[in-house]
């Protein structure tokens, strides 16, 4: 009997144990609300997203604009892009956020901060008590090509929509094309004559 009891309070104990409290169950991120206005992308919950990830939204978007090789800056809680950024592109680049500067490379709980020793920036994980640097975690995500486009080079495209100026709107990765003279909805061979971060310019090259 007394053996007995002891499981019951046992078992008490531990359905009872505050686990929760540096569960990953805990660590839901927003899904960023992307959208378009003129020739902006605006994630309107960009606040809801640092505090998810316990990191200042300015260091967020300095990650962010590098990245996509774009300019942008905080509008409120809103994070606003120059240029029409594939919604992939952002949500692509926010994971890798995540994954250098917020993870546990140990147990892959999200609750870090962020240390600085001289000129070495580490992760600490609260949960676990873990160090790591945060270029060891970078490695294995940056080694990737930086750009699909070159000025010059020629590719098939398909125009989604017609801008403000008459030139036809396309999409290549993380790019926004203006192609010159193109109509909607057709598929066209473009030659790229500029890029300029994530915006390319090009004209219809008849083959």
């Amino acid at each position: 009997m007394p053996d007995m009891d002891y499981k019951k309070l046992l078992k008490r104990v531990i359905d009872n144990a505050p686990k929760k409290e540096i569960s990953d169950d805990r660590f839901k991120l927003p899904k960023a609300e992307i959208f378009y206005e003129g020739n902006t992308t605006v994630i309107k919950n960009f606040d809801k997203i640092s505090d998810a990830v316990n990191r200042k939204s300015d260091l967020i978007l300095k990650f962010l604009l590098g990245g996509l090789g774009t300019a942008g800056e905080m509008v409120g809680v809103r994070a606003v892009f120059q240029g029409k950024i594939p919604a992939r592109s952002i949500q692509d680049k926010i994971k890798e956020y995540i994954d250098t500067y917020v993870m546990c490379s140990e147990c892959g709980r999200p609750d870090t901060h962020l240390v600085k020793q001289g000129r070495t920036l580490l992760i600490r994980c609260d949960a676990c008590g873990a160090f790591r640097s945060v270029k060891s975690r970078k490695k294995k995500t940056v080694k990737q090509p930086s750009e699909t486009l070159k000025e010059g080079m020629t590719i098939d495209l398909t125009i989604k929509d017609i801008g403000r100026k008459g030139d036809g709107i396309a999409y290549h990765d993380k790019y926004i094309v203006y192609v010159s003279g193109a109509v909607k909805g057709s598929t066209v061979k473009v030659k790229i004559e500029k890029i300029s971060g994530t915006v390319a310019f090009g004209h219809i090259v008849n083959m």
